[in-house]
């Protein structure tokens, strides 16, 4: 024990290593009323530790050459040892990292966790889902099929609409005149060296969550409350420690989280098309082009957002303003909540009403932008766009004019 002692004493006068684990886990008082929506943010780091693992083993055998790439992936699938697994964990838990993530943002919506003084907090978390999604889409190509090859093709051509630099912009994505092996290669480069500022981006995350502290259902402030709880004299009376038990409750989230991957990763992995389509088991044919292009299901309702704006003289740019749009009013959503209080459980119903429709928007956009268009879908899809912007603009005016309930002083529950 001693022993111990003094070679952790060793390290601490070179590294906080105690220090580090006190601050961040076992006197981090967090609030004592946690519930299910607070499992995610756990579970999104575990995706992203799956994705990097798997990531790097998988680049180990894949060949970023397009006369190569799709060989060596089926290499992987068929000759690598348990080469069908890995290659499986990371698409699938592609899906699921973002299954995870836009849950973990709906809790955000649902409990007020982008208020003051959690505005940073939210905007860090915008731009981790910024570069998830840039992640993806790098990584949608490798594997060299009809779909990668297509729908990168599709996408990347978005940016060619830009007025006076989009044809010069498209180019410089694409490294060439047209998705080739120039494209292959940076795109895999990209996809290898973005997880790791992911990380980074989410160690920032995490320290300014610290700093402020952590919301909880009822969005009150915890450190604002009485002082003094049979752990510490300055803790909260309302917080609990992380460690040990929201690590223990983690780690059962965990657990029932690992039984539905398992599930999906064994029996369904391309999940009926979802998640990888059937063109992608086809290698990429510059002279051969699928009946319905559609990107995979995460990027899906903007893609459909974009495909709702009617194009102006032939071309795309108010639907890619649009798109680009609808991701970007997400940063400021802290500044357009006027509401005097932070919880769903204390606004009124206009608000309950506006989020039920932005989700059943958002979903109805995620189905439409893998289906074929018609008119039908076309309206359909303009619709749901203006509920989704809707939301956004005009809550400043329906968040202030909604009727709240009073908020209790301390968290009771």
């Amino acid at each position: 024990m001693s022993e111990n002692k003094g070679f952790m004493a060793w390290i601490d006068a070179r590294y906080p290593a105690t220090q580090v684990w006190s601050e961040h886990l076992a006197d981090y008082y967090a609030p004592k009323n946690f519930n299910f929506w607070y499992f995610f943010g756990s579970l999104a780091m575990l995706m992203l530790v799956n994705q990097i693992l798997t990531g790097v083993w998988l680049a180990m055998s894949y060949k970023p050459d397009a006369a190569l790439a799709f060989g060596s992936v089926e290499y992987i699938m068929r000759d690598v040892n348990w080469g069908w697994l890995i290659r499986y964990m990371h698409s699938t838990g592609a899906s699921f990292f973002f299954i995870v993530i836009y849950l973990h943002m709906f809790r955000g919506l649902l409990y007020g966790s982008y208020r003051k003084p959690r505005e940073l907090l939210w905007v860090i978390g915008v731009v981790l889902y910024v570069l998830m999604m840039a992640t993806a889409f790098m990584g949608y190509l490798l594997p060299w099929g009809q779909m990668s090859y297509w729908g990168a093709q599709v996408i990347v051509n978005l940016f060619s609409t830009v007025p006076f630099v989009g044809e010069e912009l498209g180019i410089f994505i694409r490294g060439d005149f047209v998705i080739s092996d120039a494209t292959l290669n940076r795109f895999f480069a990209l996809h290898f060296l973005l997880p790791f500022l992911l990380c980074a981006v989410v160690f920032i995350h995490i320290v300014a969550l610290h700093k402020v502290g952590s919301n909880n259902p009822e969005g009150i402030e915890i450190k604002k409350g009485p002082k003094g709880n049979k752990w510490s004299d300055t803790a909260p009376a309302d917080g609990i420690p992380f460690h040990p038990y929201y690590s223990v409750k983690d780690i059962a989230g965990i657990i029932g989280f690992l039984i539905l991957f398992s599930a999906a990763l064994f029996f369904a992995p391309e999940m009926g098309g979802f998640f990888i389509e059937h063109p992608n088991f086809e290698p990429a044919n510059p002279l051969k082009t699928p009946n319905h292009i559609a990107p995979v299901w995460y990027f899906t309702p903007f893609y459909a957002i974009l495909r709702a704006v009617p194009s102006i003289a032939g071309s795309a740019f108010p639907g890619v303003v649009a798109m680009g749009a609808a991701i970007v009013v997400m940063f400021f959503l802290p500044w357009l909540d006027k509401s005097p209080v932070k919880s769903i459980r204390y606004k009124g119903p206009i608000y309950k009403v506006a989020l039920a429709l932005f989700v059943v928007s958002f979903v109805i956009l995620g189905y439409l932008g893998v289906q074929p268009t018609s008119p039908g879908k076309t309206l359909l899809a303009q619709i749901c766009s203006i509920i989704y912007f809707a939301f956004f603009l005009l809550m400043p005016w329906y968040s202030k004019i909604d009727k709240t309930k009073p908020v209790p002083e301390r968290v009771t529950k």
